[in-house]
C-alpha cells in the first residue's frame, strides 16, 4: 500500500505535492515585475518615472500598458480635477466625515464611503460610456448618427427608463464642470487628440432631449466624463474607476477636516433635531 493509500485509509485526506510553476503562475500579471532591487511597471524602472513623469500619466500607463501623449494626459487630468469634489451633502462625503468621527482612522473612513460609489451615486458615469458605446456601435444599422441617437432613446422610454444617465442635475441648471470640460473637449477635437464620435453623441442625446421635454436638459459631469473617456478609449468599467480616483481626493479632504474639529461620533443630523416617528402610535 502506497504513502497516499495508507493516509486515506487512515481517514486523512490526500494532500497533493505542491506544484511551484502553477504557483507562481496563479499571481503572474503583466503591471509590475518585483525581484530583489528592481520594481518595473509596465517594463518600465520606477525610477526612470520617479520625478520625471507625472501621477496622472502613471495612472495611465498602469491601466492602459503605454505612457499616453501629454494632450491626452491633461484631458485625463481634467476629469480628475473635474471629479474631485461635490460638497459634504453627497452621500459619500457624509460617511466619510461621520466615519471620521467614529475613531475609526482615515483608512476606513475613506473605505467606507467609497463602497456608496455605486450605480446611484457615482456611476451614471460608467452607464454613460456603455451607453454612447452601444449607440455608436449601432450607428452604422442607421442612415445617420442622429437617428442612431433617437432609436436608443425611443427604446429606453418603452423600456419605462425615466432617466438617462449623465443628462440633467437637480442642483445645475449648468453644470459649471460640464461647461468647461467641453471647452476642452472641442479643442481637443480641432486639434486632431481626439476623433470627437463620442462629443457628437453628447450633443446630439441633449438636442433629443430638449425637443422631447420642450427644455434643455443639460449634459452634467457624469455625461462630460463619459464624452472624454470614451474619446480616450477607457472601458466604461474603468469610468467608475476613474471617478473614484479622482473622488478619493475628496473625501480624504473632508475626512480629515472632520478629524481636525474634533467632533465625537457625528450622525447624519444635530442632536437637537429628532427623526419624527411614523410607526403605531
Amino acid at each position: 500500500m502506497s504513502g497516499s493509500e495508507k493516509a486515506v485509509a487512515r481517514g486523512k485526506p490526500h494532500k497533493p505535492p505542491v506544484d511551484k510553476d502553477q504557483m507562481l503562475a496563479w499571481w503572474s500579471t503583466g503591471i509590475t515585475e518585483l525581484k530583489p532591487g528592481i520594481v518595473n511597471l509596465r517594463g518600465i524602472p520606477i525610477q526612470d518615472l520617479i520625478g520625471k513623469v507625472g501621477f496622472v500619466p502613471t495612472i495611465w500607463l498602469m491601466l492602459r500598458g503605454e505612457l499616453p501623449s501629454d494632450a491626452e494626459a491633461r484631458l485625463l487630468e481634467a476629469v480628475l480635477v473635474a471629479t474631485v469634489d461635490h460638497g459634504p451633502q453627497s452621500p459619500s462625503s457624509a460617511v466619510a466625515r461621520m466615519g471620521a468621527t467614529c475613531g475609526i482612522g482615515l483608512n476606513a473612513a475613506l473605505g467606507s464611503a467609497i463602497t456608496l460609489l455605486g450605480d446611484h451615486h457615482g456611476g451614471a458615469g460608467q452607464q454613460c460610456m456603455e451607453l454612447f458605446e452601444k449607440i455608436l456601435e449601432s450607428a452604422s444599422r442607421f442612415d445617420s448618427l442622429e437617428e442612431a441617437v433617437r432609436c436608443e432613446l425611443a427604446e429606453r422610454r418603452a423600456a419605462g427608463e425615466k432617466f438617462v444617465p449623465g443628462f440633467g442635475k437637480h442642483l445645475h441648471p449648468i453644470d459649471p464642470r460640464s461647461a468647461r470640460i467641453f471647452e476642452i473637449l472641442e479643442q481637443a477635437k480641432s486639434d486632431g487628440t481626439i476623433a470627437g464620435n463620442h462629443l457628437a453623441v453628447t450633443l446630439l442625446i441633449e438636442a433629443e432631449l430638449k425637443a422631447q421635454k420642450g427644455f434643455l436638459l443639460p449634459t452634467n459631469i457624469d455625461g462630460a466624463i463619459a464624452a472624454v473617456l470614451g474619446e480616450l478609449g477607457f472601458a466604461p468599467p474603468l469610468g467608475r474607476g476613474i471617478f473614484i480616483l479622482g473622488r478619493a481626493v475628496g473625501l480624504l479632504a473632508h475626512a480629515w477636516e472632520e478629524i481636525q474639529g474634533g467632533r465625537r461620533n457625528k450622525g447624519p443630523m444635530p442632536p437637537s433635531c429628532i427623526p419624527p416617528y411614523t410607526g403605531e402610535p
